[in-house]
């Protein structure tokens, strides 16, 4: 399925039938806007995506109107400043994210789906949920939490999780949630910055088949977070409680009437944090009003998501797919929740899930596409997933391999969208459209409503060429602000200091001249082989084809006497019983040669145990380029937002050795 189409561009893989084109919700929308705008946007997608981002204003007004955003005060101005940083948003409207996942819900319909790795399928309707967000919002109050209080969750992916979020959200207080694998230093370096009142935690967690009791942590956790008044657990391991704290039936034992404190549009909904791999993770603060907006845009109209489907992505409390897949009850469609390992007993569990809960849309991060693949599994094979009706992945670049895979797998009439955002706003801004044909190896198009462009480093837009991924108008769900960033500075250094007045996101992309989009990796830690630059996802593509790689890592360290381009040391885990051989060596540097440049063979091809990872998935390429510059491990990631510090311990070792090998 790799082959190229006529005119050079990748193979398509995938088009939607005139009848999905005219059921889509973006149809409908782009019709809409026609009629009550009086604007041409229905001949093209780019045609209604162009109108988005040139009338900023007109296009988010049209999705307020259109999704009938409930609010007092006014919805005018739309936009009262339009500056990056500084851009202000509906500024006398006050609104609340909770009351539009609850409005017009029928309380015998199902919202909610959940399993985990040992209990079948279980649900809670509309009025269940409705009941327990309740009951916490009173308990909330009991315990003192009120507008602009900050509650922080170390609990799993499980629906009381979700009820205590719209609990927090409902009263105008602040969420904050770290999944429960993470160390009790990483959980302090992130909620502290914060002073949460109350934590509500978890007595343990399942994973992998094992039982983890996290009692002591939670001790630690309310005894290292001074501003924490009251802590509150869930029960799931049925462990007794850590003293001085609370049950959860504590907490629900009373009902009071569900109500919605309107704040204004930038009150702070929740917040978010960078992977802290450098020092204390940056505090990202959403507020209520822009996540709303963007979350009705993105989850409708992109993801299509409809009343006769079930969403699912596979998550955790501390990565942000979690919030956007809560995002998903601001439409029609119930949510499917998993707490647990999904590779347990085998990778074939989160297909057995889908079968089992008639998944319509399942999402997962590129790199569980890719274990899949190498793992040989057959997704239909004893299964029935006749629902499924669309993949989405994100986390990281897929592959043309994993988007084969998929089509070879799941059949033909599947639409894949793969995505790229991140949670700076708390979504995607380049991504799925099921309106528009799928090619191998690309992202759809850019979202409405993000004027995402490709820039060279002089600030030139490049179209066909890899350009640093910026925004050059706001997005309603950009940050409020950096939790502690007094003066900003800080929010301005991270975002807009290379381009001023212009978001700069991090990101190698490669804007089409058909409008789809191709991401290359992180821009700091892209080779730069004499000049010619290639991000990380390409060689990674090309290293991972050869069947006994399962994972690598590649750096471009600078200052290596004796390689005036820098030393590209290349590192692979590989199968059990192979080691890296001049077979292996040969075949790897001509796939590298071929599919990449020559000038991006590596100087060295090394096995290690282990590819270095933060909790949430991402490889630590710059840590990693750090250390073999001469730092030591722990000036270069924080241990506790690691998944698994100690395979640092390679590179320091291969530092401190001075080991240049050429293979």
């Amino acid at each position: 399925m790799s082959a190229a189409g006529a005119s050079g561009a990748p193979a398509v893989l995938w088009r939607p039938t005139e009848q999905a084109v005219q059921d889509a919700a973006i149809t409908h929308f782009a019709a809409w806007v026609e009629e009550h705008r009086s604007v041409r946007v229905t001949e093209s997608y780019d045609q209604l995506w162009r109108w988005s981002v040139d009338d900023i204003e007109g296009f988010w007004a049209a999705i307020w109107e259109y999704f009938d955003v409930q609010f007092s005060g006014s919805a005018e101005p739309v936009l009262a400043d339009a500056s990056m940083p500084g851009a202000r948003w509906y500024p006398d409207a006050q609104l609340n994210y909770a009351e539009h996942i609850f409005r017009g819900r029928d309380p015998e319909a199902v919202a909610i789906l959940h399993a985990d790795e040992r209990t079948a399928t279980g649900s809670w309707t509309w009025g269940e949920l409705h009941d327990q967000t309740a009951r916490i919002a009173a308990g909330l109050r009991r315990l003192g939490v009120g507008r602009g209080d900050r509650v922080a969750a170390y609990l799993p992916n499980v629906p009381e999780t979700v009820a205590a979020f719209l609990a927090v959200a409902s009263i105008g207080a602040i969420w904050t949630s770290a999944a429960p694998e993470f160390g009790a230093k990483a959980v302090v370096e992130r909620f502290a910055q914060v002073e949460p009142k109350v934590l509500l935690a978890i007595d343990g967690y399942t994973y992998g088949g094992k039982d983890f009791d996290r009692r002591d942590i939670v001790t630690a956790l309310g005894r290292d977070i001074p501003s924490v008044e009251h802590v509150v657990v869930l029960d799931r391991l049925g462990l007794a409680r850590p003293e001085g704290t609370l049950g959860w039936e504590d907490l629900t034992a009373e009902y009071d009437e569900l109500r919605f404190s309107r704040v204004a549009f930038e009150h702070p909904l929740w917040i978010l944090y960078s992977s802290g791999t450098t020092g204390p993770p940056k505090a990202i603060v959403h507020g209520h009003g822009g996540v709303l907006l963007e979350q009705l845009k993105v989850l409708n109209l992109h993801l299509d998501a409809r009343e006769q489907d079930r969403v699912f992505w596979f998550t955790t409390t501390g990565w942000m797919m979690w919030n956007f897949l809560v995002g998903v009850l601001l439409t029609p469609a119930p949510i499917v929740l998993f707490d647990g390992n999904p590779g347990t007993p085998t990778l074939h569990r989160l297909w057995d899930l889908a079968a089992e809960t008639g998944i319509t849309i399942l999402g997962a991060s590129a790199s569980f596409i890719a274990s899949c693949q190498k793992e040989g599994v057959r997704p239909r094979e004893g299964r029935d997933l006749s629902a499924l009706r669309a993949v989405g992945s994100t986390g990281s670049p897929l592959a043309p391999e994993g988007f084969d895979w998929i089509y070879d797998e799941l059949g033909p009439d599947l639409w894949l969208f793969s995505t790229s955002g991140g949670t700076d706003v708390v979504s995607a801004f380049v991504g799925g459209v099921p309106t528009l044909p799928v090619y191998e190896g690309e992202l759809q198009a850019r979202a409405l409503g993000a004027d995402l462009q490709a820039w060279d480093p002089d600030g030139r837009p490049v179209v066909g060429e890899v350009g640093e991924l910026v925004l050059c108008q706001p997005m309603p769900s950009m940050p409020v602000f950096l939790w502690g960033d007094e003066d900003g500075s800080r929010l301005r250094d991270t975002y807009f200091s290379t381009y001023p007045g212009i978001w700069r996101h991090g990101d190698w992309i490669t804007i089409t001249d058909r409008g789809t989009a191709v991401i290359s990796g992180r821009s700091d830690s892209t080779i730069n082989r004499g000049g010619v630059r290639m991000g990380t996802a390409e060689i990674y593509r090309a290293v991972l084809a050869e069947e006994d790689v399962l994972d690598a890592l590649v750096v471009d360290v600078p200052g290596r006497p004796g390689f005036p381009d820098g030393w590209m040391p290349l590192f692979v885990v590989l199968r059990d019983g192979t080691a890296v051989d001049d077979g292996l060596t040969a075949r790897l540097k001509r796939r590298i040669r071929q599919d990449c440049s020559p000038r991006h063979v590596p100087n060295a091809i090394l096995q290690i145990a282990e590819v270095p990872r933060t909790l949430s998935g991402k490889v630590l390429e710059v840590p990693v380029k750090r250390i073999l510059m001469g730092e030591e491990p722990s000036r270069v990631a924080s241990p506790d937002s690691l998944a698994n510090p100690d395979a640092l311990q390679a590179f320091a070792d291969l530092a401190a050795s001075q080991a240049q090998p050429q293979v």
